[in-house]
Parts: C-alpha cells; structure tokens; sequence
C-alpha cells in the first residue's frame, strides 16, 4: 500500500488464478463477498463496488452537458458501462486491453456483466460494444466524440514496466481531451487521499488543473479513492450545477446524494495546498 505497509486480503476460496498476457488475476471469495484482485491488489469486491463505480461515474455524467456517447478505458467489470446505460447514454464503448480478464469477470463475479451482455457486447449488436484493443492506440483511432471519458485503471505507481502507468499521463488526458464533444468531461481514477498514499492524487491532480479549465474533485467518503473530472472549458459554478442536475437523473445513486456532492467534492488540504502552488508565478 505505500512504503513499508502491506495490506493482507483471507481469501477463504479461489474461485480463479490465472496470468493473462497483462497481469496475474485473483477473483476469490473474502468477507466482502466475491472479489477480484489483479497483480495481487483488490480492484472491486462484492460488497464495496457499487460504491466505487458511482464515485467513478455519477460526478462525470453529472458534469457533462449531454450524456449519449460514453468511452470507457478499463474497468473490466462491466459495471462503469452499465451504469452509463442506466443514466441514458444510447453508446458505450468499452475498450480494454484484456480480453481474458473481462470475460473471467463476466463469468465469475455476481456484478458487472453476465456472460450474455458480453457476448452481445463484444458482437457489438446492442448499446455497449466492447474493444479489446489498447487505449492509448483507440483514441488514434476513433472518429467518434464522446461526452463522457472515463479512465478506469489500476492505481499509478512507480513500476517502470507496468505498461498501464503510461494511460495516467498529461499526454493521455490530451488525447481523451481530443475525442470529446463539446461541454465533455473526462474523468479518473486519481489515486487515495490519505496522507501516506496521496502521491498519485497529488500527480493526477497537477495533470488535470494543467490540462482542462474546470477540475472537479470527488473523494469516496465510503470508500478510499477519489476520482478527478475535467472538462476544457471553464464551467461556473460546476458543483452547483451538479447538485440541480442529481434529482432530474434518469439514474438515481444508491450512495450519493446532493449533500454527498457538497461535501466530498472538496478536496483534502494537501491537495488544495498543492492547488495553490500550482498558481504561484514562477520566480
């Protein structure tokens, strides 16, 4: 978890153990219920995921000024692309790099997609179409805008070879930035808040106020991430107009409501005094 501290999952029954050509995955039952662990780090459990994925999802969706073209990078589950769905997006694409970990997921966990919705998805018949192809080489790619982007990664670190470090940087936001359609966010996964772990937050947090004129912060208070939104344009009063959207939502969150989004989109000190630094002329 950070220098010098290990957290330890019981995993009281293996469901699946298996390399894939990108990472080792682990989906095994816990006290948290069925959960799926990738290079030996929990990404969802049964219990906690719903609340992850609306932090992921509700602040962007909520940012946007239409929501009817969604691209997801990542997030193998499925649950980012149904929850897009369940606010009206009428397309989602899903591109992700592991055609080996989605479809275990579809299999094995009780959350995200059933093994028919992917099939349908991979076919590209319906709402979702997933792509089994790298990010970085989707965008180079797409001719479709997007209204939402959404990144939804393991956590940044500093491992030279982990090949999904390079979907964090200033360059990638670009090139989400690039495929949006007018008043579009992207959103991130931006790392956890807490002062002995917050150096991603801390890193995500100069990319995205470098890169779009509106951030808006959101950290879990149910869980221990924060996820960061940005749009290129400078938005008034972005929060506010968040909180009118919420209750108007074809999509109503079972874990945020209007005084969630007041409260947790405030960001930690640390983060407002790296803000301010930020803004510091040079000498």
């Amino acid at each position: 978890m950070g220098e010098g501290l290990t957290r330890v999952w019981d995993v009281s029954e293996v469901v699946l153990d298996m390399r894939t050509d990108y990472q080792h995955v682990v989906i095994g039952r816990t006290s948290q219920g069925l959960s799926l662990f990738c290079d030996s780090e929990r990404q969802s459990t049964e219990a906690s995921q719903l609340v992850y994925h609306e932090a992921l999802m509700v602040p962007p969706m909520l940012l946007a000024d239409t929501v009817e073209r969604v691209l997801i990078i990542g997030s193998s589950e499925g649950v980012a692309s149904q929850l897009a769905i369940a606010y009206g997006a009428e397309l989602v694409d899903h591109v992700d790099i592991d055609a080996e970990t989605v479809r275990a997921c579809a299999q094995h966990l009780p959350y995200g997609y059933t093994p028919e919705e992917l099939t349908e998805a991979e076919r590209g018949t319906g709402r979702v179409r997933v792509h089994y192809r790298d990010g970085w080489e989707f965008l180079t790619t797409t001719t479709t805008r997007y209204d939402v982007v959404v990144i939804d990664l393991p956590d940044e670190n500093a491992d030279p070879e982990a090949q999904h470090n390079r979907l964090y940087s200033k360059e990638f936001l670009r090139r989400c930035s690039d495929v949006l359609a007018p008043g579009g966010v992207v959103c991130c996964q931006a790392g956890c808040p807490t002062l002995w772990r917050n150096d991603t937050l801390l890193a995500a947090w100069q990319r995205f106020t470098e890169s779009f004129g509106t951030v808006v912060y959101f950290g879990s208070d149910e869980h221990e991430w924060a996820f960061l939104s940005g749009r290129p344009d400078e938005h008034p009063n972005a929060v506010e107009s968040m909180i009118d959207k919420l209750p108007k939502s074809e999509y109503q969150p079972e874990s945020i409501d209007s005084e969630t989004l007041r409260g947790c989109t405030v960001p930690p000190r640390s983060v407002r005094l790296r803000a301010s630094d930020l803004r510091q002329p040079a000498e």
